[in-house]
């Protein structure tokens, strides 16, 4: 393995049998956007990101705008090739510039290539699959072959943590536009698209029952953990594999201390939902919950958060040009089996857009620190982003 140094800019000098060798000088910039670490939550990050991504479209002669979000000082970032006074519904390319890696992961796991595999924070998931549509779009703007469609580059800054700032924007743009692609990683060990997603969802219940000591009145109190302990059985039974349905309950705490019988006890949990029907029956059962002992009250807050895509004729349509195209481009795109991650296209399907998922490049280890991208893929993919961006009309 080949470590770099972990600040910006990063260089690189590769030996004749290195594999980045072969590659165009345009993957030294994806080094930089690695380097440029930018965690959820850390919005100076973010925003040096957006800023960084902003600088290159500029460069390739594309035009940016900064949007600002309500509730975070993070901005999205539009990126487009619209000529003036075109307000065509066109293609949105949909992705993200946030990461779940801390600040620092960087020093501490570095960059490098070990045979085919190109490591590094935030690479697979979603780095190089945004700077291979943004470099795509880029090279089609500065030869001046114009797309037939209309292209609309939205980076929000939060999808990471549930894309609670940027929702609606992204609901917004899929709206008005007619085509939409989204550059998620391909599905690890595959490489896949992504044509249907889960939906995903939050269960919130906290008991409030009667405290007492637990020596000298225990008979007076009233369990908020013991009442919680059924719910969870109870809870975790609506797990439905055969329905493609799973909840899972993550987080529990209540009690103040061991000898006093528990008043409170909170749990949330997550679930996940094949459409938007097994969606609304999960929820009223949720909200249908009751309690053992009826000296013990439930507080539930159950809602979806991300609603399911659910594959239509458009996107089935959309799938096979893309496929044409992936196929020029001398490799075979398939589409995975319906996936319980989500993501913004979860909204973009939702808001009636016709859209592709996980068009970025194969790889694998999102979320961990051996997180990596197949650096044979990335010319492949190259090829694909433009020949599609050219297609679509």
């Amino acid at each position: 393995p080949k470590s770099l140094p972990e600040c910006l800019p990063m260089t690189l000098t590769p030996s004749p049998a290195d594999p980045l060798s072969t590659l165009d000088p345009w993957l030294h910039e994806l080094q930089d956007w690695i380097a440029c670490e930018s965690p959820s939550a850390d919005t100076a990050a973010v925003t040096r990101m957006m800023e960084l991504v902003a600088r290159r479209a500029q460069a390739k002669g594309l035009r940016t705008e900064s949007i600002q979000l309500a509730g975070t000082p993070a901005p999205a970032l539009l990126v487009s090739n619209r000529a003036a006074g075109d307000d065509r519904a066109g293609i949105l390319i949909i992705g993200h510039l946030d990461t779940v890696h801390p600040a620092g992961t960087l020093a501490r796991n570095g960059w490098r290539c070990v045979d085919d595999r190109l490591y590094g924070p935030g690479i697979y998931d979603m780095k190089a699959g945004v700077y291979l549509a943004l470099e795509a779009l880029g090279e089609l703007q500065a030869a001046g072959g114009r797309t037939a469609l209309p292209v609309d580059m939205l980076l929000v800054p939060d999808e990471e943590i549930g894309s609670i700032h940027s929702r609606t924007l992204t609901e917004d743009w899929a709206r008005r536009s007619r085509y939409g692609l989204v550059c998620e990683p391909a599905r690890a060990r595959t490489g896949y698209c992504v044509t249907a997603r889960k939906g995903t969802g939050m269960l919130r219940v906290v008991a409030h029952g009667r405290p007492s000591h637990a020596g000298v009145q225990h008979d007076k109190g009233r369990s908020a953990i013991r009442e919680m302990a059924h719910q969870v059985l109870a809870i975790e039974a609506m797990t439905d594999y055969a329905q493609g349905v799973t909840v899972s309950v993550g987080l529990i705490e209540g009690g103040t201390t061991r000898n006093v019988v528990p008043a409170r006890c909170e749990i949330f949990a997550d679930f996940r939902v094949p459409d938007q029907a097994r969606g609304d029956a999960l929820l009223a059962r949720m909200r249908a919950l009751s309690p053992r002992d009826a000296d013990v009250t439930l507080e539930i807050t159950a809602e979806m958060n991300r609603p399911p895509m659910e594959p239509s004729d458009a996107t089935l349509a959309l799938l096979a040009r893309a496929q044409a195209c992936a196929s020029q481009a001398g490799w075979t795109l398939g589409a995975a089996p319906m996936t319980g991650g989500g993501s913004d296209a979860n909204f973009a399907a939702a808001a009636g857009l016709a859209t592709l998922d996980g068009l970025g490049p194969d790889g694998d280890g999102a979320h961990t620190l051996d997180e990596y991208i197949l650096v044979s893929t990335l010319a492949q993919r190259l090829a694909f982003w433009r020949l599609l961006l050219q297609s679509l009309d």
